[in-house]
């Protein structure tokens, strides 16, 4: 399964801020996260977050796009089912504004 990605580095907190539309009609998770956009350490804080808010093994994903850019392509490896109601649950408990 394949997840399109935004993620703002050096936030004030690790969270899931929302979907953003992308220029081709796609949308994208917005990420943010507080770990600085070095050596990884952005990368592996998004794959931290995830996996603790969908109850997912690290191990399940890996960045196959966009390793040292914002926008990024996540692959988390299992049953293709499995995302939707992830994914679902991760907007619903979105706060407004």
């Amino acid at each position: 399964m394949r997840i399109r990605l935004r993620v703002a580095p050096g936030g004030s907190g690790g969270r899931i801020v929302g979907l953003a539309g992308e220029v081709d009609g796609g949308m994208a998770l917005r990420v943010m996260v507080t770990a600085v956009a070095e050596d990884g350490k952005a990368n592996a804080a998004v794959v931290k977050l995830l996996s603790r808010v969908w109850g997912v093994a690290r191990s399940r994903f890996s960045i196959v796009a966009g390793g040292a850019a914002r926008r990024k392509m996540l692959h988390l490896a299992g049953d293709p089912a499995d995302l939707p109601p992830l994914l679902e649950a991760s907007i619903a408990s979105l706060k407004p504004g």
